[in-house]
């Protein structure tokens, strides 16, 4: 298991895609490409993927974990520059992490940057916990799988993207 210093609120993970920035960024942002976000184990959940791709709009679709846990999450978009950043506050409301008027400030921020390499994109994902969470919950949430969740998930959109 990692062990994460206690002060350390946030990871970073990097990929190097297949793939142009444009085809990225719509793998991250359009609901009929956002099916690789789904754990491929599963099956494809009834629930359609929903975005609204704008600041302030919300992004959501189920999660099947496995067959006793399946939840909503999303995110709410803070800042969108089309094919190069996107930025959204993690969780749905009713969903995981759980992002509702009382815990929308404690919800983890995303930072999906692109970043041009000619034929390839590198991909770097931050996420970063809010400061308003105590320093033990940051640590529950680095080990309880949170970042491994995150690798997992960013190694489909690799191989969702690949030429």
């Amino acid at each position: 298991m990692t062990h994460y210093p206690t002060q350390e609120r946030s990871f970073t993970l990097t990929r190097t895609l297949a793939s142009s920035r444009h085809a990225v960024f719509t793998a991250w942002t359009d609901p009929r490409h956002l099916g690789w976000f789904h754990n491929p184990d599963m099956p494809t959940p009834a629930t359609p993927i929903e975005v609204d791709l704008r600041v302030g709009g919300t992004w959501k679709q189920q999660m099947i974990v496995n067959e006793e846990l399946s939840y909503p999450t999303g995110g709410i978009y803070l800042e969108i520059v089309p094919d190069e950043r996107l930025v959204f506050r993690w969780g749905a409301v009713g969903g995981w992490p759980e992002l509702d008027g009382v815990n929308e400030l404690t919800a983890p921020v995303v930072t999906v940057q692109l970043n041009d390499l000619g034929k390839e994109t590198e991909l770097v994902l931050t996420v970063q916990f809010s400061e308003h969470l105590d320093i033990e919950e940051v640590q529950k949430l680095m080990l309880g799988g949170t970042r491994e969740g995150w690798a997992a998930t960013v190694d489909r959109v690799k191989e969702s993207t690949a030429l």
